[in-house]
């Protein structure tokens, strides 16, 4: 298990997180925090002995608001809560996913707003230090109020309830908890009210998607970048003036990258003069202005995750100064939602713009000059053919799941929760719509590369040349038709771990997703 990190609630920054995510790392709250978290403790477990109804602390839950609770039972209505919740369904969510959501809910809670004993905080930062990983389902929640049945699950295991992953091996909670020598929990006034009710679930399903489409979005230029110099494209439309009269930051980011990319080509000096071309079609001159829309929109949506990673989102709310505890509605994960669907239009584009220019360069009355489906023996080779029939294939798959989750509201809990984000299943898409966006700039890479090679003996760009020594250290240039899943399969790894874009980290020319 690697090293921690330290975090302060309300200032905790998104490359914090995305460490947490990609690197494995273990986090702890800053005990700054504890004192307000007791004080915020102390007014709930006040309440919980008033005669005044406090919802979900000496009440019901939903439309069951109405129903008194009596002191000596308030624990029980919190153990009943997490039991009664736990209704997911569908595979497990990722290891990582759940970590993060560990933090996230870490984070929430800390902020001294939801009224819960630092014991569960430390109960949380005890399962990220051990690696024991609640298994969460990944369906059952509408994004509204909270998402209540995956949090049920994280909160059951904290009680000896439930499943985990823990030592290499899936178990009940109880044994694992036992293992480690833990006692469950035992859940005081609205602390299982405080575990469940949050957007942490949805959140952390949406920075994981927007920190693996922000790496696709870099690795798209990369092999944008490539296809240009294989169809001995034109760089002028990536001109700084051009996009400097326009304004917009991603734009002119992609526009740079693009710049520097091909920065020295051979290719593009051998055609500088006596190319009857005039434009270049649009999936190879507008690169800037769509990808750098889709950087725009990655940026916007991690703009707004940072600040709901730090966010209080449980209901109802303890304000400390006032010792008020105030019933509200931060629980709906509308803004989440929005950001989930915003990067799902993204993805969708990014795996758009690169289809088109992959059946460019396959096509020879396109590709100046390649030989049909980049085969040096086209006719009784069939080349990357049907390499580009599955980039279709997929592109088509991600514009289907990128319609809208966000409207698609619908009324549950005997209409007292009658209007929800759909936040959870909107984030959770972004995984799959990744994966088949990396296939796609497989894909790319591997034709794009063997078109370039065919330029020879001229060559592309040193820092083109560099991705491309990386990609056949996997996978051997294409003479003869061979079995392609496998070396699809090869540089699709290259480009979801990233080695793609650490070919050229000495370079510092990929946009960056925060300044």
């Amino acid at each position: 298990m690697s090293k921690g990190l330290l975090l302060t609630p309300g200032t905790t920054r998104l490359t914090e997180l995305r460490h947490i995510y990609r690197r494995d790392l273990c986090a702890d709250i800053n005990e700054s925090c504890k004192n307000r978290v007791d004080a915020a403790a102390r007014v709930v477990a006040d309440a919980a002995l008033s005669d005044e109804p406090v919802y979900g602390i000496n009440t019901g839950f939903g439309k069951l608001a109405s129903t008194r609770i009596p002191a000596e039972q308030t624990s029980q209505l919190q153990r009943n809560l997490i039991l009664s919740h736990c209704c997911g369904v569908g595979a497990p969510l990722p290891r990582a996913v759940v970590r993060l959501i560990i933090v996230l809910k870490m984070l929430s809670l800390a902020r001294g707003a939801s009224g819960v004993r630092w014991e569960i905080i430390e109960r949380l930062q005890t399962l990220l230090r051990l690696d024991m990983i609640p298994l969460i389902p990944g369906q059952g929640s509408v994004g509204a109020s909270g998402d209540l049945a995956p949090l049920a699950h994280l909160t059951a295991a904290m009680i000896g309830e439930g499943h985990v992953f823990y030592r290499d091996d899936k178990m009940p909670a109880a044994k694992a908890l036992q293992a480690a020598g833990l006692e469950p929990l035992e859940l005081g006034p609205k602390e299982g009210l405080g575990m469940i009710n949050g957007t942490q679930v949805s959140t952390a399903l949406a920075l994981a998607g927007l920190f693996d489409a922000w790496n696709l979005a870099q690795t798209a230029l990369v092999s944008g970048a490539l296809t240009t110099d294989a169809l001995m494209g034109s760089p002028r439309p990536f001109r700084d003036e051009i996009h400097a009269l326009r304004g917009l930051r991603g734009q002119i980011d992609a526009a740079l990258c693009l710049r520097a990319l091909l920065e020295d080509s051979e290719i593009r000096e051998s055609h500088r003069e006596h190319d009857d071309r005039v434009q270049d079609p649009y999936s190879i001159r507008c690169q800037p202005q769509v990808m750098g829309a889709c950087l725009d929109q990655f940026r916007q949506v991690a703009q707004m995750l940072e600040i709901e990673a730090n966010a209080v989102t449980d209901n109802p709310i303890v304000v400390v100064d006032d010792e008020a505890i105030l019933s509200g509605g931060n629980f709906h994960a509308q803004p989440v939602a929005f950001g989930a669907d915003q990067c799902a239009l993204a993805i969708a584009e990014i795996g758009s713009i690169a289809q088109r220019r992959i059946a460019t360069t396959v096509d020879p009355a396109q590709n100046f000059g390649l030989p049909a489906f980049i085969s040096p023996d086209p006719g009784l080779n069939s080349g990357f053919m049907v390499a580009e029939v599955t980039a279709a294939a997929l592109m088509a798959e991600n514009r289907q799941r990128a319609m809208p989750c966000s409207i698609d509201s619908t009324p549950t809990s005997a209409n007292q929760e009658d209007h929800v984000s759909m936040a959870c299943h909107a984030a959770r898409r972004l995984a799959e719509m990744n994966h088949n966006l990396a296939h796609i700039i497989a894909i790319e890479l591997l034709i794009s590369t063997q078109g370039i090679e065919f330029r020879a003996p001229v060559n592309t760009s040193p820092r083109l040349a560099r991705v491309m020594q990386r990609i056949r250290s996997e996978v051997t240039p294409l003479q003869n038709d061979r079995y392609l899943a496998d070396d699809i399969a090869s540089v699709k790894r290259l480009v979801m771990d990233r080695s793609i874009i650490e070919a050229l980290d000495e370079y510092g020319l990929l946009p960056h997703l925060q300044p």
